[in-house]
This record gives structure tokens, sequence and C-alpha cells, in this order.
């Protein structure tokens, strides 16, 4: 599934492709996504409107248009957002194609049908249902020691799955919350609520650093992730710990492990990791 770092490239590269374009026809092929498509809303909301900005709220996709509502679109398991000429043959997965005024589409290619399209109306983003119970952004100063050392007293949850509880923090997807517990030399199993402030502060920076990395190569393909230009995301060469187990830490030469975490295969380093 695509994480922060893939969907937060992905906006990136639309922005300076898509923002101050207007927007013409949507075909709608396939409705059956995780949740149903509303035709009739986007050959309504859409035709006609310019697109002022691209933002991202956790691994969700926001376009906003001029009068003030956006289109919503998460990429689920296996979606993509490709620019195409408007009549280059659709692919198998093609699902929706929004027209642009020059010629071109926006192509959404989901083959797992897991990914949403969806409207949310102006000033309506805090009370929409997949946006309103969305936690801290972990780019943004939200993100701090102080505020996650508060939000985790008390609770006995995994740390590793509590930095990725949506609810609390938004994007750390199961790959970089493996990456960074490791950077910040924290076991994935400790208790949230037995952190301290100065193992906090290592962690929130270390997730920083490893989302910014990521970003900065374009993410991390392990399956299905392409980019807008059909290119897979370059961080896969740069983990240390996912996917590595029974290989050798690179900084202490034990054996990587793996265990399950809330149904997530979590790798660590037994001896980096305390």
């Amino acid at each position: 599934m695509p994480e922060l770092p893939e969907v937060e490239s992905l906006r990136r590269a639309l922005r300076p492709l898509l923002e101050g374009h207007i927007l013409g026809a949507v075909i709608v092929r396939q409705r059956r996504l995780r949740y149903p498509v509303d035709t009739r809303l986007l050959r309504r909301a859409l035709p006609g409107r310019r697109i002022t900005r691209i933002r991202r709220r956790g691994k969700y996709l926001l376009f906003d248009l001029d009068d003030g509502p956006s289109l919503l679109v998460h990429l689920g398991m296996s979606g993509r957002l490709s620019l195409v000429p408007a009549d280059l043959p659709f692919a198998r997965h093609d699902h929706v194609a929004f027209g642009l005024a020059d010629g071109l589409q926006l192509r959404f290619n989901d083959a797992r049908r897991f990914g949403v399209i969806d409207m949310v109306p102006a000033g309506g983003e805090s009370r929409h249902r997949l946006l309103a119970h969305l936690g801290v952004e972990p780019l943004e100063k939200e993100f701090n020691a102080a505020n996650l050392r508060a939000m985790a007293h008390g609770r006995h949850c995994p740390v590793k799955t509590f930095i990725m509880d949506a609810r609390r923090v938004v994007g750390v997807g199961n790959i970089y919350a493996c990456e960074a517990l490791f950077m910040a030399g924290i076991h994935p199993r400790r208790a949230a609520g037995r952190i301290s402030q100065p193992r906090w502060q290592s962690l929130t920076t270390a997730v920083r650093r490893i989302l910014n990395a990521a970003i900065r190569q374009g993410g991390t393909t392990l399956r299905d992730y392409l980019n807008v230009t059909g290119e897979p995301g370059g961080y896969r060469r740069h983990l240390r710990v996912y996917g590595r187990e029974d290989e050798s830490c690179r900084r202490c030469r034990r054996p990587i492990r793996r265990v399950v975490l809330s149904g997530r295969g979590t790798f660590y380093c037994p001896g980096c990791q305390i």
C-alpha cells in the first residue's frame, strides 16, 4: 500500500502539472472501488472547475477547486494516477478518468479496486467520514515528543502500533515505522506509555528523517507502486531492517528478526533496539 512518502512524492509531481488547470469531462468505467464512485456527483461537481491547489492529508490527496470543494483520492492497495493523452487507449484497470482542457487526462488505475474517489464539500473536511478522525501530521510541528508522550500516557500497546494508529499520527505506515524505530534504537514491542521524553524525541526525529529521505527517493516500491511517470520509488535500497529477516544488521551484525504486531510483519534488530 502506498504510504505517506509515496503519496507526498506524487503530490509534488502533480502540482506543477495540474495546479491552475481546468477540469473537463469525467469518465467512470468502474464504480466499484472501496466505496462506490458517485458518478453523477463527480460529473456535476468537476467539469469547468479550476484546480487551485493539491494537498495531502495523511495518505489522501486533496485537489482543491476554485469554488471551495475538493476532490479526494486515496490510492488504496494498488492505485496509481497517471497523466496521459486523452486519446490513449484505456488500460485494463483504468477505472476513472478526469479530462483536462489541454487534451490530457488524469487517470486512476487500481487493479485491486481498494482505492477511493470522493468529493469533500467546501468547509466539510473536518466532518468527512475519512478525514475527521485523523491525527497529527508527522512532518508538521504538532508531531513532537511532548505531544506524543502525552497521547501515549498510560497506554500499554506496542509503540509501533501506537505510531501507526492514524487516530494519533497519520501516514507512518509499516515500512517507515520499522525503519524509524531502528534508527531511534527502540524495540517495536516496547509499551508506548513507558517511553521516556528523550526517547520520544529520538523517535520523532527518526520518523521525520526517514520520511523525508523516502520522499526524496520517490517512496518505496515493493510490489505495485509507480509514480505519475510510471517509475518505481527508489527508497527500497536504503532499508535497514524492513524485509531483511535473518540478514545481518548493518550496525551490529546480529540477524534481523521478524515478528507480527497488530497483524503486520515487523522487522527489528535485537541488538540495536531495546
